[in-house]
């Protein structure tokens, strides 16, 4: 099959070659161009969540497109008509003067392309989530932090823009339910699913199902995989364990986002989980799983939990119906409770010395300042990556690597210990096989 870059694209490029040649820069070491300068982008994945980046990637210079599926590239040419195509991301991360790209394929793929980007000195945007093992997300955070202050990296979390997420974080930080002591974060998403589908048809022509593939293991093809539309479509496959991490890779990202950003996670040293019965091949509706994290710079020792459809945290207040937040999250301190969505926080003070007389709020010119645009706080960054960015690869890194390991936890059946200098769980070796998976051969994830 060929990986060459389509003949839609080699007929455009004779007559694009010119004006990508006359607006490419000199590109120093690590991409950082002058404020001035447009930066050379490859999007890849057109469609889906691709679309979302049409309008900030077309103030830069969009220098190549990548998609498996061919009938996707004449209306995004028709955006960007001066870029080079592609079928195949390897091929396309070696365009010449590439400076910075953009992810938006299949989750199984996120970590491959993230990886091999870093390693070619490219800036990163990969949509959530960062990986879908725990030894992916290891394996993504160790090359970047042999890039850290030379390349910008953000994943695409874009909801932690909302100005609530800074609230949250500075009314936990300043002491509104006094110490810290647990958090939890939910989503009700429920997309219950029997198995892989059977084999059913053939892919359309340009189509390339074995590129989709990549490098999770063999499937037949069905249409059902490729069912919803350009928002939902990652629904029809993101629950099968090839393919996905299932909730905790959908809206478990954004929400446990909420979370993260106000405790300044790190690597648990525990897990463990419980929910449906297992399935070998799709991941669990109904699921929660519970983390202990160390003590940092301002907290004691916390827990965390996660729960997914269907599961709930115990609410502190029979009146206050946590279900009524379909993706939430709930801190708990020693003088009361903090629960919040993503765009409105309550607080409710416990107990009879919870009178909020400890609480003094910051001054408003003390306040942590709006992110603004997401993506463009990103390409702020490919220009001066001293410039930090919200969801860089070290907190994302982190915050799935903590997610994925309750699905190892799961999987074993048992609490689990973790080293988190090793990545490997000291009395439960049994768990160590489910922090990575077996690829196809011709797939390597360090690129």
């Amino acid at each position: 099959m060929s990986t060459q870059p389509t003949p839609l694209s080699r007929r455009r490029f004779v007559g694009a070659a010119g004006l990508v040649a006359g607006s490419m820069i000199t590109r120093p070491l690590f991409g950082q161009n002058a404020p001035s300068n447009k930066l050379n982008v490859a999007l890849i994945g057109v469609w889906g969540r691709g679309l979302a980046h049409y309008d900030s990637i077309a103030e830069e210079n969009v220098v190549a497109l990548c998609d498996i599926n061919e009938a996707r590239f004449p209306d995004a040419l028709k955006r960007f008509p001066n870029a080079t195509t592609y079928i195949d991301w390897r091929k396309c991360l070696d365009h010449k003067g590439l400076d910075a790209v953009v992810v938006c394929t299949p989750d199984h793929t996120h970590a491959f392309i993230a990886n091999w980007a870093l390693k070619r000195n490219l800036h990163c945007y990969c949509e959530k989530p960062l990986a879908i093992t725990v030894d992916e997300a290891r394996t993504v955070r160790a090359t970047w932090e042999t890039k850290k202050g030379k390349l910008a990296t953000q994943v695409g979390m874009q909801r932690h823009a909302n100005p609530n997420f800074n609230r949250v974080r500075e009314l936990i930080r300043d002491g509104a339910i006094g110490e810290l002591k647990a958090a939890y974060a939910w989503g009700n998403r429920q997309i219950p699913r029997p198995g892989y589908f059977p084999e059913e048809g053939q892919p359309p022509k340009g189509f390339h199902y074995d590129l989709w593939l990549g490098p999770s293991p063999f499937h037949p093809y069905n249409p059902a995989y490729f069912s919803g539309g350009a928002g939902a479509n990652c629904l029809s496959w993101n629950m099968f364990w090839d393919f996905g991490a299932g909730q905790i890779g959908d809206m478990g990202s954004h929400t446990m986002d909420l979370l993260w950003n106000a405790v300044d996670g790190g690597l648990p040293t525990s897990a463990e989980a419980k929910g449906d019965a297992y399935n070998s091949d799709v991941t669990p509706v109904k699921c929660e799983s519970h983390f202990e994290l160390p003590a940092n710079d301002w907290r004691g020792p916390i827990t965390v939990a996660w729960y997914q459809g269907g599961a709930m945290p115990s609410s502190p207040k029979k009146h206050i119906d946590l279900t009524q937040i379909g993706h939430g999250a709930m801190f708990k301190g020693t003088k009361g409770f903090l629960i919040a969505d993503f765009d409105s926080r309550l607080i409710l003070p416990y107990g009879n010395d919870a009178d909020m007389s400890y609480y003094k709020p910051r001054k408003k010119e003390d306040m942590l300042p709006d992110i603004g645009h997401f993506q463009k706080q990103w390409f702020d960054a490919c220009r001066d990556p001293s410039k930090p960015t919200a969801c860089n690869f070290g907190y994302s890194a982190d915050m799935i690597e903590m997610m994925l390991l309750g699905l190892v936890a799961y999987r074993t059946g048992k609490k689990i210990q973790y080293d988190g200098k090793t990545g490997k769980s000291p009395d439960t070796p049994e768990a160590n096989a489910f922090m990575k998976k077996e690829y196809r051969p011709g797939w390597n994830i360090d690129g």
